[in-house]
Order: structure tokens, then sequence, then C-alpha cells
């Protein structure tokens, strides 16, 4: 059996808690924390390390501002489950980052659009002059043009970051386009990382990941039972389950969907719904099928069908992760 070196790298805290405004009690992350340790799972992303001053009027929980002192009341003793916190452009004080010796984080994720890479790679050079390991998550692939993402990856191949993650923000790809892409981004980035982040709007989030896996891809996004914004994310605990590395254990997973999840699915809706995967398959940002959701007409499809593809309707294709 052949061994495949991957990281998995758990983003339900951060891309779930946009489905829920960060509502995550502390007891939860705690046993998410210790799940995913027990589960051999190598990253977990406690949230935003975004600034509160940046956005304002933006109230959430404390995982969307995280705080190192609060940090470290829940998570008084690290195991070897490493720490992920991910930043945007715009919205992060670099004055609230500390030098990686005085922090619980190991890693910070700088998500952006193709159009401000360049300042990705600005708090990139700085994260890692702080020590920390650095990612660099260019959003909404599917709408960025081929010669601009050749020449957005020269730039970042000369940059200090770590991984560079290729990201299906609206879960509009399938396996020939992730196949595509690694290839591009191997030819382009060779000294990098990969990663890859997938939504899971029309199914295929794992069968993704599962193609850039076997083509070398290191840095593997899930989240638990799927919770991510909208139609979520490549499940955990189907890729627990999957690849083949001995470190890996589903039943401590299990354990937080069984203690947990099963109620906040009944409070937060999240996962394969029509409304995101019409969205999906229409290569859209779902914040259409999001405000569809949260109304009256929520299971009103056809109707939400034609608005989405009448020759009036605005495309609605920036802001997204």
């Amino acid at each position: 059996m052949v061994r495949e070196h991957h990281s998995i790298l758990d983003c339900t805290i951060r891309d779930g808690g946009l489905v829920n405004n960060w509502d995550f009690s502390v007891q939860f992350v705690k046993d998410m924390y210790d799940g995913l340790s027990g589960a051999g799972v190598e990253y977990m992303e406690i949230g935003y390390k975004n600034s509160a001053k940046l956005l304002k009027g933006a109230e959430a929980g404390p995982w969307r501002f995280l705080n190192e002192d609060f940090l470290k009341e829940v998570i008084p003793k690290k195991t070897d489950t490493k720490l992920s916190a991910l930043v945007d452009i715009g919205r992060v004080d670099e004055n609230d980052i500390l030098p990686r010796e005085n922090s619980l984080l190991d890693l910070i994720r700088v998500a952006c659009y193709i159009k401000d890479v360049d300042k990705a790679l600005e708090l990139v050079q700085k994260f890692h002059g702080y020590g920390y390991e650095t990612s660099i998550n260019i959003m909404a692939l599917s709408h960025v043009m081929e010669n601009e993402l050749s020449e957005a990856l020269e730039e970042i191949n000369k940059s200090p970051v770590d991984v560079v993650y290729i990201v299906d923000s609206y879960g509009s790809m399938d396996y020939r386009d992730i196949d595509y892409l690694v290839s591009k981004f191997q030819r382009l980035v060779p000294d990098k990382q990969l990663g890859l982040h997938m939504h899971n709007n029309m199914q295929q989030a794992f069968s993704n990941t599962l193609i850039g896996a076997h083509k070398g891809v290191k840095f593997l996004d899930s989240s638990v039972y799927g919770m991510g914004r909208a139609a979520g994310n490549c499940p955990t605990e189907l890729l627990v389950s999957n690849l083949k590395n001995p470190r890996y254990d589903i039943r401590p997973v299990l354990g937080i969907i069984e203690n947990h999840m099963i109620a906040m699915r009944e409070k937060w809706e999240w996962g394969y719904i029509i409304p995101y995967m019409i969205a999906g398959a229409l290569n859209e940002h779902p914040r259409a099928a999001m405000a569809l959701r949260s109304g009256a007409d929520k299971d009103k499809f056809v109707e939400f069908y034609d608005k989405l593809t009448s020759p009036e309707a605005m495309p609605t294709n920036h802001h997204s992760d």
C-alpha cells in the first residue's frame, strides 16, 4: 500500500462560522480540537484573525476576530494538531499578529482575489518574517482569466509563501478542472506545496479533493460533517476514512458529529441544497441562494433558477471565500 503524505486542514470553525456567525461555544471548539487531535488531523483552522475595527458593524462570535489570550484559555495545551487562522486583504491589522513564538497559531493563510495578489504577498512576507507557515488562497478561481492566473503564479513562485491553494469558491468545478489546475500550478509554482479548498454545491468536493490528492497536492481542506458556507466543504470524516495513513482514526470525528453537530444541523442549514446546486451549476457566488434560503420562498427552486438565468440577471461574481 502506498502511503500518501497529506495534511488535512479542518476549517469547520472558520468556514462553518460563515453559517452561524461564528456562534460556536468554547466547549464545542475544545471538543473539536480534542476530536481532530484524536483523529490524527494535522491542522485545525480555529477562525479568522481579522480585525474588528476594520469590519465596522460586524457583530460576530470570537472566532471571527481571534484574540491570543482568549485562544490560550480555549486550548491550554496543544497536541500535534497545529492551529491555523485565515486573514482577508484589507480586514487584518498587521499589528494584531504576534510573532509566532508568542502565538498559539502555526499557520496564517491569506485569502485574496486575483487583483490583490500583490497585497496578499506583502502580508505573506510579513507573517513569514514573524516565523509562521503561510499560504495564499486565491478565491473564485473559476472567474479568473488564464493569463491573469499565470502572471499571479509567477509572482507567487518568487515569494516565501509555503502553500498555494486552488480554491473552488462557487463549487462549480469538476474533476477535469481540478486535474487541469493542479497540473498548471505544479508547472508554474514548482517550489511550493499546493492546497485544495473545495465547496460542495454539486457534490464534487470529496472527489475533487481526492483527485488533487492523487496528483500530489499536500494540503487538503475539509470540515466536519461538511459544515461550511452554503453548500459546505469536503467532509473531514470522508478524508479521514479514505486516505491511507495509519495515523488517521474516524471514531473521534464521528463523536464530534454525534455529540454536537446533529443538533447544530437542526438549528443551522448547510450542505447540498438545490439553490446552492443551481448557483454552482451556473458558476455563481452563492449569496443569492443564501438570501433565498433565509426567506419565505426558500423552496421555490424553479423561480430562483429562472431569476438567475434571465438575461437581466446581474452576475454576482464578487467577494467570496
